[in-house]
């Protein structure tokens, strides 16, 4: 039995299909899909993105890329640049797909981006593979000792360390930004890195149709192995779960003790609560009347638009929201969908996709301060807007409740909760009650849509259940 259907969940609940168990996923909300659900938010014939939208980390999953998805439904659309990151002087640092055109456009940095992300880029499945499996010795030590090595420093530092031009520190600063940490403070960098390296691996693609496609994708093949689904099913303790062998959480830790309660040992019920969360987000989606008016036309190009300036005024963005302040001009993550999927807006309109960084359970309206910074590199966007949609970060928890805060990334992203989350236990899936794991973004790896947290508790699953022989495959878990 899983509890939770977001991607961790299904991929949990493919996982024990695919061992050959009869698995149920239970869902408290009316739609699947948690963090990666798409809906009609502003204006009929508009399909927005309602979290999720940009998915490096799914196509390079080691699980998801290997899954039939196309075969039911999932289309990818890769624009021809994964990211641009526009300037006050009207140009852009473009993000290419070949690491050669990109560093064409750093300046006196080319070689030094090419020298970092060249040796990157040529082992990136066994970086992956390492860096998004359970925490063990790499299996790949000379490839992901050569990551680590860059990896474990802030974005400054090794933005100090590669880079002297302007152009390709606020790439890095941008990239290296989803960390949610200040850029000061390790392990940033390595954020930066991943996004880059799969920048020119695999591109930053965007789902055909809405990013619930890859959600409804996922359950048609986890039903072809006969697994069930079903929606608004609120599970509020243990007390509401059936009598079976395994059951997965893909909740957050919060939850989980909330609905241990008193079954669940006092000590960890403690370490879930002292669980610590990072920044939240303010999400806000735009229905427009036409492209977004770019200065820098190369904008045009990308899927992704980060916003914020140099590294410095990203820096001090980020460091702003580390210390509880809303910055007056934040950092801007931005993707422009319909440039790419004529399937999102009614012919001649556009959507927009946007979000800052806010400390965690802001009630903040950052609108107006997001619309500010698109102006700054797009003017006369504001003419463009038909509708608008937004979320504070405590709407986004009420979205989807393992948005804790509004932090959609699982949990604070520091060296301590990298390795240790979300308790300091030898396997972190497994809850000190037999047979019930978590399997959330809380665990490792962390955040973002890989499916990699539920794949590994689901093969702890399986794991155990083979060890105890407690049933034949079949039967229901």
């Amino acid at each position: 039995m899983i509890v939770g259907a977001g991607p961790n969940g299904l991929a949990a609940g493919i996982e024990m299909a695919r061992a050959g168990f009869h698995a149920a996923i239970f869902e408290a909300a009316a739609t699947i899909g948690g963090g990666a659900r798409s809906a009609s938010l502003t204006l009929p014939g508009f399909v927005h993105d309602a979290c999720s939208a940009v998915y490096p980390l799914a196509v390079a999953s080691p699980m998801l890329s290997q899954l039939p998805l196309a075969g039911h439904g999932l289309e990818w659309t890769f624009p021809p640049a994964p990211l641009a990151h526009p300037l006050d002087d009207g140009t852009a640092v473009m993000l290419e797909s070949r690491i050669d055109d990109t560093a064409r456009g750093l300046g006196g940095d080319r070689h030094a981006y090419i020298d970092l992300f060249e040796p990157l880029v040529r082992d990136y499945q066994l970086i992956l593979e390492d860096i998004l499996g359970p925490i063990r010795f790499p299996r790949h030590p000379i490839a992901t000792t050569r990551f680590a090595r860059r990896a474990v420093a802030s974005a400054r530092r090794l933005a100090d360390h590669f880079f002297e031009g302007d152009r390709a520190r606020a790439l890095l600063a941008g990239l290296a930004a989803h960390s949610f940490l200040p850029l000061e403070k390790a392990p940033s960098a390595a954020f930066g890195l991943v996004l880059g390296m799969l920048g020119h691996a695999v591109g930053w693609p965007i789902v055909r149709g809405g990013s619930q496609r890859l959600i409804d994708a996922m359950a048609s093949y986890f039903q072809a192995y006969g697994g069930q689904i079903y929606t608004d099913v609120h599970i509020r303790s243990l007390r509401n779960l059936p009598v079976v062998q395994a059951v997965l959480m893909d909740v957050s830790p919060r939850q989980m003790a909330r609905i241990g309660g008193i079954w669940l040992p006092r000590l960890y019920r403690r370490q879930c609560r002292a669980y610590r969360y990072g920044p939240g987000v303010f999400k806000i989606d735009w229905a427009l009347d036409g492209p977004i008016p770019w200065k820098a036309p190369e904008c045009a190009r990308a899927g992704t638009v980060h916003l914020g300036g140099t590294f410095d005024q990203v820096a001090d963005a980020e460091a702003a929201v580390a210390r509880g302040e809303h910055p007056d001009r934040p950092f801007v993550l931005l993707a422009q969908q319909s440039l790419f999927d004529a399937t999102r807006a009614p012919a001649g309109k556009h959507t927009g996709w946007a979000y800052c960084h806010v400390p965690n359970g802001s009630k903040v309206d950052m609108a107006e301060r997001i619309e500010r910074q698109v102006e700054r590199f797009a003017p006369g966007f504001r003419g463009t807007i038909l509708g608008r949609h937004t979320r504070t970060a405590v709407e986004m928890e009420r979205y989807n409740p393992n948005f804790v805060g509004g932090d959609i990334n699982g949990g604070l992203g520091d060296f301590r909760q990298l390795l240790m989350r979300p308790a300091v236990r030898h396997d972190p899936y497994a809850t000190p009650i037999e047979g019930l794991f978590l399997c959330s973004a809380s665990t490792p790896p962390g955040g973002g849509v890989h499916g990699m947290c539920g794949y590994h508790a689901a093969r702890q699953a399986v794991d155990l259940l083979a060890r105890a022989a407690r049933r034949p495959a079949g039967q229901y878990v």
